[in-house]
């Protein structure tokens, strides 16, 4: 009898990260698949990402398969005995999920502000006022863009009528 137990594997890792991919195959399939001059459509990136996290998935499973562990690197600067911040994880995920309610009635550039601020909180960072000046101007960059090239993200700020 070995004195060290079987470690568990993950295995659930590598099949949610195929799930994913499937649900973003099945998803960017229903966009459509050409769009202006580019002849690429936005329904082409999704399958694109949903086929590369289906690839990502098999390759972890394979990894998980030969027994390889997922233990931080030195490089990392990872505390190893850590556990997780489920404040950080919340934080992420509202600025994941603040798009969808924020879109609409707030544009394109305060969401951004919101996305970015929530996100930098997740990591870490105490400098709100400068977070939401940087996601703001990062916002504000990125429509102009997409509106220069023909793409409509929207007003500005359609609550001011822009």
């Amino acid at each position: 009898m070995s004195a060290n137990p079987p470690r568990r594997r993950p295995w659930w890792l590598g099949l949610a990260v195929i799930a994913i991919g499937a649900v973003w195959l099945q998803q960017g399939y229903a966009l459509p698949k050409s769009g202006g001059y580019a002849g690429v459509g936005p329904g082409d990136f999704v399958m694109l990402v949903g086929a590369a996290l289906i690839v990502l998935g098999l390759a972890l499973l394979a990894q998980i398969a030969r027994g390889d562990s997922f233990e931080p690197q030195e490089a990392e600067s990872a505390e190893a005995g850590a556990r997780p911040s489920r404040k950080a994880l919340l934080f992420a995920a509202a600025g994941a999920a603040i798009p969808l309610l924020t879109m609409r009635p707030l544009g394109f550039p305060l969401t951004a502000m919101l996305a970015f601020a929530l996100v930098t909180r997740a990591f870490g960072s105490r400098r709100v006022l400068f977070d939401c000046a940087v996601g703001l101007a990062l916002g504000i960059i990125c429509w102009l863009g997409f509106t220069r090239l023909g793409v409509t993200l929207g007003g500005a700020l359609p609550l001011a009528g822009w």
